[in-house]
C-alpha cells in the first residue's frame, strides 16, 4: 500500500505489549472498523469510570493537612542524598494534594532506585506528623520486609512506632500488632493483603501507600476502590508510564513520572563472555570480599540444581540459595527473605527477581544464556543491581561452544555498549513503558492495546477522556488540496529515514498557526534556513488550517472554478453569505469560487485568492 506523505498521520508503528505479530484486516473489509469501535466503547467505559471516582472524592470532605511543622522540615532534611528534580516536584504534588480536603489519588511511576519509596517517606511523615495513622500495602512478603526495613531505618531518629506484618509473624505477634493499629499506638504499619483482611482496623487511617497495585487480585482491588473515596492514597509503580499515555489520562489520573537517575549512580559495567569457571570465581569473589551478594539469572528450572551444584564447585565458601516461579509460595518467599537479610551470598534463580526486588548489596549479577533474552529484559534485569554508590557489574553468559545467530549478537552488543542514557535503550524501555501502560490501566485494557497498537489506543483514550468532560475532541485536521503543487522535505536538508518520517508526521499533527511556527524553529535549528520546496509545504498546511476552521476538508479547480468541498452544508453557508453573490452552489456539499478568465493557476498565484476568501473567521 502507497500512502501519501499527506497521510502520514494514518501509519503508525505496531507496538502492542507481548503480542509480536498482530492479527491483520483485510482491505476494505469491515473487521477493522469494528475492533476500532470496540476498543473506543472499552476505553470510554475505562474514562467514565475514572471520571465518576474522581468526582466521588472531589465531594467527600477529607482532611486537610496543615503546612509543614519544624519536625516536618527535619524530616526532609535527614535524607542523606540529593534528590533528583523529579522527587522534589513528585515529593511537592503530594504534599500539596494532602493539604488540599479532598482526598489524594496519586500515581508515582518510575523505574527501581528512580527514588519513588522516598517520596512515599515524605508523605508518610507529613500524615503521621499530624496525629494520624498510615498503611503500606504490598504484593508479597519479601516486599513487606524490605519496606519495614527501610522505614524503620529511616524514622529511626523521630518518635514514630513502625510495624510488619506477614506469614513470618506468629499467630500472638500478628493479634498484637492488629491491636495496636485498632489503638492508635501503630504509626506506620507495613504488610501483604492481610492489611486489608476485615480483622485489621485502624484507630485513624489517614494515608494508604499500594506498591505495584497491578500484581493485586480483583477482590483486593475492589476493596480498594472504596478505601480511595475515604483517605489519601498514593501508589507506587516500578514501571515506567509512557508520556503519551500520560497526557492521555491528564485530568482523571493524578501522575507524577520519575524520569531522571540519581546523581550518584554509577553505569553498570557489562561484559559479554562465554561461561568460563575462572571468570565466574573471580567476579563472585571480588564481590564478596566488599560484602556484597550475587544474582545469577539461570532461566531453566528443570535443570536450576545442577546449574546451583556447578557455582557451589566454582565458588564452594559461599552459601547459595534457588529461587523459581515453580516452588510453593512460602518456600519461594523465604528463600528470598534469606537473600534479603543476608543468610545468603548467591541467588540462583529464574527471572522472577525481574520486577520489585530491591536489594542494595547485590551489585553483581550473571545472567546465563543471554542471547536467549529480549533487550527489555536484559535492560530490567541488569537494573537489579547498581543502583547505589558502588560500582556493579552485569555478566551476559553465551552457551559454550554454541554460535550466536546475528539478531542475538546486535541484542547482545546494544546492551554491552549503551548505557541507561543511550539511544539502543530507546527500543528497550517503548516495550517497557507498554508493559507499564498495561499495568496502569489493567490487563483488560492490554487486550484492547494489542488489539489497535499502542498510538491509535493512547489517541481514542484521550478522545474518550474528553469527550466524558464534556470538552471539545482533539480531531486531526486534514483537508485534501488537489491543486499542481510541489511540496517536500529534499534529501539534502532533511536526511531520509527517521529524521524526515520524524518531521512529516510533526507537521501532519499541527493543528495551530503557533505549532506550524514551532515546526519550522525546530526544522531551522536542526537543519538550517528552510528550501523554497520546505517552505510550500509551511505555506501548504497554513492553507489547510485556515480552510479547516469553515469544516471545508476538499479544494481543487474545475476550469475556471476554485471548488470548496465541505461533509457538513451547514458549515458552508457562513462563508456563502460573507461573500454576497460571489460562490456559485451546485449541490449541499460544494461551492464554487469564480476566477477570471485566462488567469494565472499555479498555486503561488492562487494562494493570494484562497487568503482572500477564506479569511480567518
Amino acid at each position: 500500500i502507497y500512502v501519501p506523505v499527506s497521510l502520514i498521520h494514518l501509519v503508525q508503528k505496531y507496538v502492542g505489549g507481548q503480542r509480536s505479530s498482530p492479527e491483520l484486516s483485510t482491505i476494505g473489509g469491515t473487521s477493522w472498523a469494528k475492533r476500532k469501535q470496540k476498543v473506543a466503547n472499552a476505553v470510554a467505559d475505562l474514562a467514565t469510570d475514572m471520571i465518576l471516582l474522581q468526582a466521588a472524592r472531589e465531594t467527600k470532605p477529607g482532611f486537610a493537612y496543615p503546612a509543614d511543622s519544624h519536625m516536618v522540615q527535619e524530616f526532609d532534611a535527614a535524607f542523606p542524598y540529593d534528590e533528583t528534580p523529579d522527587q522534589l516536584s513528585a515529593i511537592e504534588d503530594c504534599k500539596a494534594d494532602l493539604e488540599r480536603t479532598r482526598p489524594m489519588d496519586r500515581l508515582i511511576c518510575g523505574d527501581v532506585g528512580y527514588g519513588k519509596t522516598e517520596v512515599a517517606l515524605r508523605a508518610a511523615f507529613k500524615v503521621i506528623d499530624a496525629g494520624k495513622q498510615v498503611a503500606v500495602l504490598v504484593p508479597t512478603t519479601v516486599l513487606a520486609e524490605q519496606h519495614y526495613r527501610t522505614f524503620t531505618e529511616r524514622m529511626a531518629e523521630f518518635p514514630i512506632t513502625v510495624e510488619g506484618i506477614s506469614r513470618f509473624k506468629t499467630k500472638g505477634e500478628q493479634k498484637k500488632i492488629i491491636e495496636g493499629a485498632a489503638n492508635g499506638t501503630i504509626d506506620l504499619l507495613v504488610g501483604t493483603h492481610r492489611l486489608v483482611s476485615p480483622d485489621v482496623r485502624f484507630k485513624d487511617l489517614g494515608l494508604l501507600v499500594i506498591d505495584e497495585e497491578q500484581r493485586f487480585g480483583v477482590e483486593h482491588k475492589e476493596v480498594l476502590k472504596h478505601l480511595r473515596l475515604e483517605v489519601d492514597v498514593l501508589t507506587l509503580s516500578a514501571t515506567p508510564i509512557p508520556r503519551t499515555l500520560h497526557m492521555s489520562l491528564l485530568g482523571i489520573r493524578d501522575i507524577s513520572n520519575l524520569t531522571t537517575a540519581p546523581v550518584d549512580r554509577m553505569a553498570v559495567t557489562t561484559r559479554v563472555c562465554r561461561f568460563d569457571g575462572d571468570l565466574i570465581r573471580q567476579a563472585i569473589v571480588r564481590e564478596l570480599n566488599r560484602n556484597g551478594q550475587v544474582f545469577f539469572v539461570h532461566n531453566r528450572v528443570y535443570n536450576i540444581q545442577s546449574m546451583a551444584d556447578r557455582i557451589q564447585k566454582i565458588v564452594p565458601e559461599a552459601r547459595i540459595g534457588i529461587g523459581h516461579g515453580q516452588m510453593a509460595g512460602h518456600e519461594l518467599e523465604e528463600v528470598m527473605v534469606q537473600f534479603v537479610n543476608r543468610e545468603l551470598d548467591i541467588f540462583v534463580c529464574t527471572t522472577i527477581i525481574e520486577s520489585g526486588i530491591d536489594i542494595p548489596n547485590a551489585n553483581t549479577i550473571f545472567i546465563n544464556d543471554a542471547q536467549n533474552y529480549g533487550l527489555a529484559d536484559l535492560h530490567q534485569l541488569r537494573g537489579r543491581v547498581g543502583r547505589y554508590k558502588h560500582k556493579a557489574y552485569c555478566y551476559l553468559l553465551l552457551e559454550e561452544g554454541k554460535s550466536l545467530t546475528p539478531l542475538a549478537t546486535k541484542r547482545l552488543k546494544a546492551i554491552e555498549e549503551f548505557s541507561e542514557l543511550g539511544a539502543g535503550f530507546k527500543i528497550a524501555m517503548r516495550d517497557l513503558e507498554i508493559r507499564g501502560a498495561g499495568n496502569i490501566l489493567g490487563s483488560e485494557q492490554s487486550g484492547h492495546m494489542e488489539a489497535v497498537g499502542y498510538e491509535l489506543y493512547c489517541q481514542l483514550l484521550e478522545n474518550a477522556v474528553r469527550a466524558a468532560k464534556k470538552q471539545p475532541l482533539k480531531e486531526h485536521i486534514h483537508v485534501q488540496v488537489d491543486l499542481p503543487i510541489t511540496a517536500y522535505l529534499p534529501h539534502d536538508y532533511v536526511p531520509a529515514g527517521r529524521p524526515k518520517i520524524e518531521a512529516y508526521r510533526k507537521l501532519s499533527a499541527v493543528g495551530s498557526f503557533e505549532e506550524l511556527a514551532d515546526w519550522q524553529n525546530e526544522l531551522r535549528d536542526r537543519f538550517g534556513p528552510l528550501p523554497p520546496l520546505a517552505e510550500k509545504m509551511v505555506e501548504l498546511r497554513e492553507l489547510q488550517l485556515i480552510a479547516a476552521r469553515w469544516g471545508i476538508d476538499r479544494i481543487t479547480r474545475e476550469d475556471d472554478w476554485l471548488v470548496f468541498g465541505c461533509r457538513d452544508a451547514s458549515r458552508l453557508r457562513p462563508l456563502v453569505g460573507l461573500h454576497k453573490g460571489r460562490f456559485r452552489i451546485v449541490d449541499a456539499k460544494s461551492a464554487y469560487w469564480p476566477l477570471e478568465e485566462g488567469s494565472d493557476t499555479s498555486f503561488e498565484a492562487l494562494l493570494p485568492v484562497f487568503k482572500a476568501v477564506l479569511q480567518p473567521i
